[in-house]
């Protein structure tokens, strides 16, 4: 198959590659070199930039600490990790919730956010208060040492498993996020198929997502939910609710991999080529907060690893890290200006990214 660092790519549906893994599909065109993303904002109408609208989803980064290290990772997770959530911390989230009726969506992140010791107390409490809760787990943490009730803990809070599952194929998987990972996840799946996850009517949510590997964009997200669909079925009776395609973000783990392989100019360039202003309205910065595990606040997860903080609403132009202790309610963030620079160019190429998948 064509090398998808060849600028004469065109997109092919998958119909038409059999037997391909959507990780291999092509993607890419001819990149244009140059351009900035406010550049590009300004040019598409948001001249002042963007400021929150709503603070509906708060998104909650417990730490660093994962029993994978996968290539992609922009968070840099790992099992030698040591950053990690204290209780007072998720103390003061769950206070803030409660003052807080517009938040719906309490969005569980990592590393692994099962690992975290205070994960249980962050997910009964949040989800007594009537909050939605998703926890994006990377499925292989629920078989390791003292996990047993993981299961039990996700069916009891009605919690929206979002699990990573880059390919269909395991040397694919492998390739990506270490060796075993792959048989290990088909096994969680089918664990959390038999207490009823992605089965219509149960209540359970499961969506899986794909990271491209490599220097490219994410087919269509439509095509490759269906390829997905009808390949676990048939090889594995997997079944689940959606697919959300994300894009690889140019930060951390991700980009050091773009440097080692002379890649950094191609993939910006790809971003720059295909920035869709159509993808900006529905950016997730616009109506969620993210929350570091030591309780600074950003404007996302992507911001947090880069440690660029949310401004202060109180003094604009004041970067200076704000933390949860600093306000009594979400709603004071709302209406500040969301900090941008090139790395947001993976949330608006092509489709769009986001935590739940593309924009458009």
């Amino acid at each position: 198959m064509t090398d998808p660092a060849s600028p004469s790519f065109v997109e092919l549906p998958i119909s038409k590659i059999p037997g391909k893994c959507p990780s291999d599909l092509p993607s890419l065109v001819q990149p244009l070199a140059g351009g900035k993303f406010e550049g590009l904002l300004q040019e598409s109408g948001y001249a002042k930039g963007l400021s929150r609208s709503s603070v509906t989803t708060l998104q909650v980064n417990v730490g660093k600490l994962c029993n994978q290290a996968c290539h992609h990772c922009h968070v840099d997770a790992g099992p030698k990790r040591t950053e990690i959530m204290e209780e007072k911390t998720v103390d003061r989230i769950l206070l803030l919730l409660e003052r807080s009726p517009e938040v719906e969506v309490v969005d569980i992140t990592g590393g692994a956010p099962e690992l975290c010791p205070s994960f249980p107390k962050l997910v009964q409490g949040a989800r007594s208060l009537g909050k939605k809760i998703i926890v994006r787990c990377n499925l292989t943490v629920i078989y390791e040492p003292g996990m047993e009730h993981l299961p039990d803990l996700y069916v009891d809070n009605e919690v929206e498993i979002v699990a990573s599952l880059p390919c269909y194929l395991e040397d694919n998987v492998d390739k990506q996020r270490g060796s075993g990972t792959f048989k290990k996840s088909i096994d969680a799946l089918l664990l959390l198929n038999n207490l009823g996850y992605g089965k219509e009517g149960s209540g359970l949510s499961l969506h899986l997502v794909f990271n491209p590997i490599g220097a490219s964009l994410p087919p269509s997200q439509a095509d490759l939910e269906a390829a997905y669909k009808k390949e676990l079925q048939a090889r594995y009776g997997i079944i689940f609710n959606q697919l959300f395609t994300i894009t690889n973000m140019p930060i951390s783990r991700f980009s050091e991999q773009l440097a080692r392989e002379g890649k950094e100019e191609h993939y910006m360039g790809l971003l720059v080529d295909h920035f869709n202003a159509e993808t900006v309205p529905g950016v997730m910065c616009l109506s969620t907060v993210s929350i570091s595990f030591e309780g600074q606040i950003y404007d996302c997860d992507f911001n947090q690893m880069l440690e660029f903080p949310t401004e202060k609403p109180s003094q604009p132009g004041d970067f200076t890290p704000p933390t949860i202790w600093d306000y009594e309610s979400w709603n004071e963030l709302v209406g500040c200006r969301i900090r941008t620079a090139d790395h947001c160019l993976g949330c608006t190429a092509g489709s769009g990214s986001s935590c739940t998948g593309s924009l458009t």
